[in-house]
């Protein structure tokens, strides 16, 4: 069942969004050749903690560090790492902040120093798609023209989308109702209604987009060994625009 959110409990979920996105601004200043994912990681969770909040993924369903992190043919749920990054790398971030019982969730690929102008358009593809897809969740708009939106970037720009991995709500828990997948016909699905806070998190991938989990039963890596991106913000339905929780 939808869990409909008030404009109190809206800007509860709000506070827990700054502390996201304050810190992938930080990572964006410590992120380069040289620096572990592990690194990354343990500044996260301290970052979190001294802002009252708790990393919500550590610990879900056994999952042990408070970030995913994904470089490579990894793109999705990929363990920290105590490896240097590599020149020409890209990696994504994911974290979900808990702050006073309010959750929030966002993921962010980074170039590692000077990437390549093949990967840098695809990290532009998937960013770009990830806001078009922000741009149809409005209240009475519906789920298939989120997703409707972001397979018309990725098929102008000849990405595939790891459909694997959807997009949800959250709030209370860190996955609700309604999914969101980044596949869809528009004018199908659920209606969007003010009140409604979800997640858009397309992943787009150079190859196909297959993929397998590791023995770990968390790290997902596309079988053809193709390079992923995936950018996503929580949003809040409203009767305007999207309201981005974690800008």
């Amino acid at each position: 069942m939808i869990q409909f959110k008030t404009d109190e409990q809206l800007l509860l979920i709000r506070k827990a969004g700054r502390i996201v996105s304050g810190c992938h601004a930080e990572i964006a200043k410590r992120l380069r050749p040289g620096v572990t994912t592990l690194e990354i990681d343990r500044f996260v969770e301290a970052y979190m903690r001294q802002n009252g909040a708790r990393p919500a993924q550590k610990g879900y369903k056994g999952y042990p560090y408070a970030t995913c992190a994904s470089a490579g043919e990894v793109v999705c749920h990929g363990f920290p790492k105590d490896v240097p990054l590599r020149e020409g790398e890209i990696v994504t971030i994911d974290m979900v902040a808990e702050l006073d019982g309010w959750m929030a969730d966002s993921a962010w690929t980074y170039a590692v120093g000077h990437v390549s102008p093949e990967l840098e358009r695809l990290m532009n593809a998937t960013k770009h798609a990830l806001y078009q897809g922000i741009a149809q969740a409005t209240a009475g708009k519906r789920i298939g023209d989120i997703g409707n939106a972001v397979q018309r970037v990725a098929e102008s720009e000849g990405y595939s989308i790891v459909d694997a991995f959807i997009g949800h709500g959250i709030g209370r828990s860190m996955h609700e109702e309604p999914q969101v997948h980044h596949k869809g016909k528009a004018g199908t699905g659920k209606k969007l209604a003010a009140g409604m806070v979800i997640t858009i998190e397309p992943i787009f991938v150079t190859g196909k987009p297959y993929i397998n989990i590791d023995q770990d039963g968390w790290t997902a890596r596309t079988l053809d060994g193709s390079i992923g991106a995936q950018y996503e913000h929580t949003v809040a339905i409203t009767d305007g625009e999207a309201f981005i929780l974690t800008s």
